[in-house]
């Protein structure tokens, strides 16, 4: 009896040995081969991450033999995406690390299929926020116009908005959390409420995008990536500092996320300040002083099979509206008009895979006010109560064909609580459905998609001069992409999309005083709907890396305002009409990374873009031609706990902007800005500090994406920026 039970053991124990299998190994750099200590190592399929040792080495346990993909990160690294086949249960791996010369394998989550960028059918641009931070930003918006094609439609230094190819405000959709950002964010003068802190990264999709997100993606995405949770089983703490010369400003947050073999938390918050900006003449522009603070918090749940993120943030941001110059020291209080934002934003994401195919799930709601502040009164005050629904399912993949099916859903309140109604209280409904296949060839790709959308909008009579309205809107969009790889290192993309945006509400109903001038909306407008041709060209190699992107951005029903020149109450009146429109320009860039000095990084890019109404006439809020040139110094020291550092110097050259006739036209202007980092680490604490210089010789300039254009107030002077970056 005691040999039966004791067989029944061993093979008992041997069928647990072969049910868990385990990866363990070693990372190190590819040049030196030195072990290198905190590297991110992730593994998708499993939602299981884990850090480098101070050795080097990492293990993970689970209970699959199919082969994974193990994605190894590290700042100032190629990011490498390793698949691994377990020919036996205890896999040992060793992992090189190169230098990041080029970043060209990232793993896109904005477009559907998360695809790495090599194999994906549209192109995307993707930054990491440490990558942006180490030049220096004031805010986020300000890092992402660092990406070839986007630029800032500024208001001061507290409102900025992104402008893609020539298109902003309600064209430009932006995620955050996984959930669309909904928070008036039509009119120029309105700030974003998100604030840096808590984002790991963004992707921007320089187009048409209507097929995955619906109405609003008519000129493209902003995708902010929310930071990951800690590694499985691991505590991390971080305190991030900055100081802003220019505005007295400041930003610091605290932040710290731990998990356990299933769960994970996070929680980080943050405080930022400015001060009235000063222009190079030594005056400062008065009550632009801005003030945020922000909450994200975090939940998560991995399990086989299963996996849910439920996330919070808060925000509460003040914005000042400014009022002139003058010669005063930095100011903190407001003096004149400013904006009250409170955002409260939460999203719940949910993955269900069995068998081959899976089902991904986002709810989010969001509630926003935003009020107008007169007289320490609020002159306006609105309050938008948002909930989205996103579900697709992932059908099983079968000869190299994928599929998705989804389904959208939004629906809105807008009330309002203030003296002066800017817009109407309202009620809108929306729902799309859409389905998008992918197929992949030996060296080429093809995707394709369609979408229908219907929209109800109701409003409420606020006068016999403003009386509610039901407006019934449905649109089709679709996209068309191919891919082709000649070799190793050149690539082609293809794609034609179509795209929608249905008025908004400021558009159908305004009548009143509106930044500084009437609008008179128009409830008779129609769907915008694009159609946009996209051509990409890409090679890179190991030392040079080279891409041409070209556009043609057909519009119809193109929603503008217009001015009548008969003013009211001495106030210029502006109509919201449309006409056809076509925008057309692209971009090229150049890196190089010359041989044997492989420390050394040369950049260069060139952007443009021309937009006209259907008559010929320029459309407003189009950004100048752009040339934009880098040389960067990198290299790793490895010497005590300095372990590596970086220079950089950009010259920036913003050609003389093509403007619509209603606007005033300003010079060309050169830009200079450099600054430099280092990154040090001692045992568990690694510290990145850098020091920028924005304008470095203080050059008085007009941008003709600046709000206070139309006053002839100038950009911010010289600013130098110092941050601290502490994980441990």
């Amino acid at each position: 009896m005691k040999k039966y039970i004791s067989f029944i053991i061993f093979i008992f124990s041997i069928s647990l040995s072969f049910g868990q299998y385990s990866l363990s190994g070693i990372v190190k750099d590819a040049k030196t081969k030195e072990p290198l200590a905190g590297v991110s190592v992730y593994i998708p399929a499993i939602k299981q991450g884990a850090v480098t040792d101070l050795d080097g080495k990492f293990q993970f346990e689970h209970n699959t033999k199919s082969d994974i993909v193990v994605v190894f990160s590290y700042q100032g690294y190629q990011e490498l995406h390793q698949k691994i086949h377990f020919d036996n249960p205890h896999k040992t791996i060793e992992i090189l690390l190169h230098e990041a010369v080029f970043a060209i394998d990232q793993l896109i989550v904005s477009t559907g299929f998360n695809k790495l960028q090599k194999d994906n059918v549209m192109k995307v641009s993707h930054q990491s926020l440490a990558n942006l931070a180490q030049k220096g930003m004031q805010n986020i918006m300000e890092g992402i116009a660092q990406v070839p094609g986007v630029s800032n439609l500024s208001t001061g230094t507290g409102i900025v908005k992104p402008v893609i190819r020539g298109l902003s405000g309600n064209r430009v959709l932006v995620y955050n959390q996984g959930v669309r950002l909904e928070n008036y964010q039509f009119g120029e003068e309105h700030g974003m409420g998100i604030d840096a802190s808590g984002i790991s990264g963004v992707e921007v999709i320089k187009g048409p995008a209507s097929l995955l997100y619906g109405s609003d993606a008519l000129g493209g995405v902003v995708y902010l990536i929310p930071e990951k949770f800690a590694p499985k089983n691991q505590t991390l703490y971080n305190l991030s500092s900055t100081y802003y010369s220019n505005t007295a400003g400041f930003h610091i947050s605290p932040g710290i996320k731990t998990s356990t073999d299933k769960w994970r938390f996070l929680a980080r918050g943050s405080r930022k300040q400015n001060g009235d900006y000063m222009i190079p003449s030594g005056e400062r522009v008065l009550n632009t002083t801005n003030k945020d603070t922000d909450l994200k918090l975090g939940v998560g749940y991995h399990q086989t099979g299963y996996k849910s993120d439920l996330r919070y943030n808060f925000n509460h941001t003040l914005n000042g509206l400014a009022t002139g110059t003058g010669l005063e020291k930095p100011n903190y209080d407001f003096n004149g008009k400013y904006q009250d934002l409170t955002t409260h934003n939460i999203s719940w994401k949910n993955e269900v895979r069995w068998h081959k195919s899976h089902i991904k799930t986002n709810f989010g709601f969001s509630k926003v006010r935003r009020a107008l502040i007169v007289n320490k009164q609020p002159f306006i005050d609105m309050a938008l109560s948002t909930f989205n629904g996103d579900i697709k399912w992932y059908a099983p993949k079968k000869h190299n064909w994928e599929w998705i099916v989804g389904t959208q859903l939004m629906w809105q309140i807008n009330s309002n609580a203030g003296q002066h109604f800017l817009l109407p209280n309202a009620r809108i409904a929306n729902i799309g459905i859409f389905t998008n296949a992918n197929r992949s060839f030996e060296n080429s790709v093809v995707q394709a998609g369609i979408r229908y959308d219907f929209r109800n909008t109701h409003t409420e009579t606020i006068d016999a001069g403003r009386p509610g309205f039901d407006k019934h809107i449905g649109s089709f969009s679709g996209a068309l992409g191919y891919k082709q790889d000649f070799n190793d290192n050149m690539t082609l993309r293809l794609n034609l999309a179509s795209g929608f945006r249905a008025p908004n509400l400021a558009e159908l109903t305004s009548n009143g005083e509106h930044e500084g001038r009437i609008e008179i909306g128009n409830p008779d407008l129609k769907n915008e709907q694009n159609i946009q041709a996209d051509f990409n060209w890409e090679y890179h190699s190991t030392h040079i890396a080279f891409f041409v992107n070209g556009f043609y951005n057909h519009i119809n029903h193109y929603i503008f305002l217009q001015p009548t020149f008969q003013p009211q109450n001495m106030l210029p009146v502006y109509v919201y009409q449309q006409d056809n429109a076509y925008l057309y320009g692209g971009e090229a860039g150049l890196h190089f990374h010359p041989h044997p000095w492989d420390w050394l990084h040369i950049n260069s890019s060139f952007e443009t873009v021309t937009g006209k109404k259907q008559t010929g006439e320029y459309l407003p809020l189009i950004p100048a031609d752009q040339w934009k040139n880098e040389i960067r110094l990198a290299n790793k020291i490895s010497h005590g706990i300095w372990q590596k550092y970086y220079w950089f110097a950009e010259i920036n050259r913003t050609f003389k902007a093509r403007s619509n006739p209603a606007e005033d036209i300003y010079p060309a202007y050169t830009l200079v800005h450099t600054g430099i980092g280092a990154m040090l680490q001692y045992h568990k604490l690694q510290a990145l500090l850098n020091i920028s210089v924005h304008n470095l010789f203080n050059q008085t300039y007009i941008s003709n994406l600046s709000v206070l254009r139309e006053d002839g107030i100038p950009n911010q002077g010289r600013n130098i920026i110092v941050s601290l970056n502490l994980t441990f």
